[in-house]
């Protein structure tokens, strides 16, 4: 079972992302380059705002970067 994604406004870590998915960080890697995963960058660390991740798991994302 997915881990509940926390308040819409947490930002996550990669890290974080994967374990709340049970997916590597590769996969989370993965997912936001093609866009599955709005996401957005903080220097060079790529961060997941846990409503993002919420909408991913109930099927409603829309693709790409998160705003």
């Amino acid at each position: 079972m997915v881990q509940p994604p926390g308040p819409p406004g947490e930002v996550l870590t990669v890290a974080e992302t994967a374990a709340r998915l049970k997916v590597s960080t590769a996969t989370v890697y993965a997912m936001c380059e093609r866009g599955e995963l709005p996401h957005f960058r903080v220097m060079n660390s790529i961060r997941v705002l846990a409503g993002a991740l919420a909408a991913l798991c109930e099927g409603r994302a829309k693709p790409g970067r998160a705003r």
